[in-house]
Parts: structure tokens; sequence; C-alpha cells
């Protein structure tokens, strides 16, 4: 079976997505559309076979070969979308965040809700199908951390001033949905609600450091308690020049492990490191404890592709695990209820440095709270 979609959007995201599906075995571009149908036309003649193209998505949704739709569009504009194509019996993959707050994300709830039995609703976060991420997450699954009793999590990375000159969406509240956590952070913060569980209060501060004529903020810091009690820190900037990488410290009573650039830098367990010295020669092998290892957690062994870069391979391996969601009607790797809870954390952050007050996450997952 090949998934074929139409992409919405022909920008930068859009452009990758589209890179993904025309090179992936169980994908293809069935129509480009943008509003911009110079932006679609450039695209369209990049990709081999070369897709049709459209500014209307009433004509993409109206074509038969159209089985789901990829939105690739300023956040602020999602919904709408989805909505439509969910009306029209397609699949949905939403490029990060599903929308700017989980107000806007609503009616992409209803209208999933409503979609018949086998709608594959997901939201790029392609960094869970990192090796890394899954030796972590496998490794707090399987209790070897013991209990995990805090994370540290910091992105921090450079855009220039021209970076949020280059469109009018961007650094906006209606659009953008915030600056350097709504935008850049909002995938770490995914992943640390997949490591830690349920977030239950945030506390946080915000600033604009950096930048100029900009509504959002370029640097937060916050602290997150979680349901099992677990505490983690926070922290996102665009004013760390030239730009850092994104680190991510799980620590547990009985193991931790550090995540650097997506690569596994640190893993150790008290578990593990007994069977080492009990002798089990299998269990080395499976650690993870050193960069080089960690492709091998993957079922397929697969590593980055060095022609494309992490981006590509990453959305590649999401559009797999899609995939298999649509064909065998398992619930996709990233769910829309996952979705939804890493922007709430991230409006809970918003909400705490406007009040200076701590904020419930379930409050504002349940619209109690509202921007």
């Amino acid at each position: 079976m090949t998934l074929r979609i139409a992409v919405v959007g022909c920008g930068v995201i859009g452009r990758l997505h589209a890179e993904v599906l025309a090179a992936e075995q169980d994908t293809a571009v069935s129509v480009l559309v943008d509003t911009d149908a110079a932006a679609a036309e450039a695209l369209a003649r990049t990709l081999d076979p070369r897709p049709p193209v459209t500014t209307s998505l009433d004509e993409a949704l109206a074509r038969d070969d159209v089985d789901a739709v990829a939105i690739c569009v300023p956040s602020g504009a999602h919904a709408q979308i989805a909505v439509a194509a969910l009306g029209a019996g397609r699949h949905v993959v939403v490029e990060k965040p599903v929308d700017v707050t989980v107000e806007a994300a609503a009616p992409i709830a209803a209208a999933a809700a409503a979609a018949p039995d086998g709608t594959v609703v997901s939201v790029i976060s392609q960094h869970r199908f990192d090796p890394a991420s899954v030796v972590v997450r496998d490794a707090i699954t399987a209790g070897r951390f013991g209990r995990v009793t805090s994370a540290v999590a910091t992105v921090s990375w450079w855009r220039s001033q021209d970076y949020y000159e280059s469109g009018a969406w961007r650094g906006t509240w209606k659009l953008d949905g915030g600056g350097a956590l709504m935008n850049q952070g909002v995938h770490t913060v995914d992943l640390l609600l997949w490591f830690l569980g349920t977030p239950v209060e945030v506390t946080a501060h915000t600033g604009l450091l950096a930048h100029e004529r900009v509504e959002v903020e370029d640097t937060v810091a916050a602290v997150v308690r979680f349901e099992s009690g677990a505490l983690a820190t926070l922290h996102a900037t665009t004013a760390a020049y030239p730009g850092l990488s994104v680190r991510l410290q799980v620590l547990g009573d009985a193991g931790s492990a550090v995540i650097d650039d997506d690569r596994l830098r640190y893993f150790h367990s008290k578990e593990l490191a007994a069977a080492e010295a009990a002798g089990d020669a299998g269990v080395g092998a499976d650690r993870g404890d050193r960069a080089d290892q960690t492709a091998r957690v993957l079922p397929d062994g697969e590593e980055a592709d060095p022609a494309h870069g992490p981006m590509f391979t990453g959305h590649a391996r999401q559009y797999r695990d899609i995939v298999e969601a649509v064909r065998t009607g398992r619930r996709p790797g990233v769910t829309l209820d996952d979705a939804l809870l890493a922007v709430a954390t991230v409006e809970a952050v918003y909400e705490s440095a406007r009040t200076g007050a701590p904020v419930q996450v379930a409050e504002v997952l349940a619209g109690a709270i509202r921007r």
C-alpha cells in the first residue's frame, strides 16, 4: 500500500515533508497545495515524479488520489485545514505544534472524534523515533533507572533578527503561538512528557532579551512538577549565539541518561552494571552508553541518512510509523492527545510567566485557562 498524501503549505517545512514522502517507498505526494502558486510550482519541479499543484484545498480534497493530508502551514492555521481534511474522510498529519493553543486545537479533536474508525491523526514529533530516545524510553519503561526523580531539558539555539523578520507570521502569538518554547522547544517538551509522564504544575519566567519587534519570548525557564513527583527544569532560548545543542538529562535513583543533539551521550543503570559484572556478555552491546551505539536499538538498525540530514531522517521514521498505523488500524506513535498535552504544558509555562503564579496543566487542558 502506498499512502498518497496532499502536502498543504510549500514553505521550508512543507518542502521537507514533500521530499521525505517522495523518497519513501510507501508514500507519495499526490498534490501540492499553497495559496502561493509559484511556491507550489517551485517545489513541484524538484520532485520526481512531479506532482500537480493547486491553490485550492477543496480541489485537493476532491481528488480520488489523496489518502491523507500533511499540514505544513503556520501553526495558527492548522485547525481549519485539519477539520476540512477529516471531514473529507482523510487521514491527517500535522507539523508541530498541533495549533497555537489547546482552545484553537479543540476543533481538530472534535473532528477526529467524529471521524470513522481507523482514521489516523498524528502530529509530528519525530524525536520520539530517534534511536537515543527509544533507548531512554525503553529503559524507563523497564524500570532500569529505578524511580525517575528529575530531568533537565535545554534548547540552546540562535535565531537572528532577520529570521523573525523573514515572515510576517514569525514571532506572533496568533500564528506562531509563542517563541523559543512553542516553536523551537515543543519537541523537547514532548520528549520530557514521554519520559516523565503526566505534568501537573508549572512555574516559569520568560523574556525577550536579544530581539526586537517580536511579540513572543526568546528565552524561557520553567520548573515542571509531574504526577510521579519528579521535577524537571525546562529551558529554551533563541538567544544563545551562535547556537548550541538540545540536551535532555533523565535522572533516576538507579540510573541516568543524557541525550545531546539527538545522540545518547551517557547511559548507566545499576541493573546493567550488575549484569555486566556478573559476566553477561550480551548486556554491553545493548547498553548504548556511547553515541556510536545508539543506532543499534532500532529494529531495522537504521542510521541517519547522511545525504539528507537528521530532520529528514526523523520525519521519515515518523512517516513509516504513520503508514503502519493506517495499515493496521493501531494508534500512531504520536497521537493527538500527546500533542495537546505538549501544547497545554507550553501554555501553562506562558500563563505562569504572565501571572507570576504556578499553573495547573490540567486546567489548561480543560479550557479553564485561556490566553
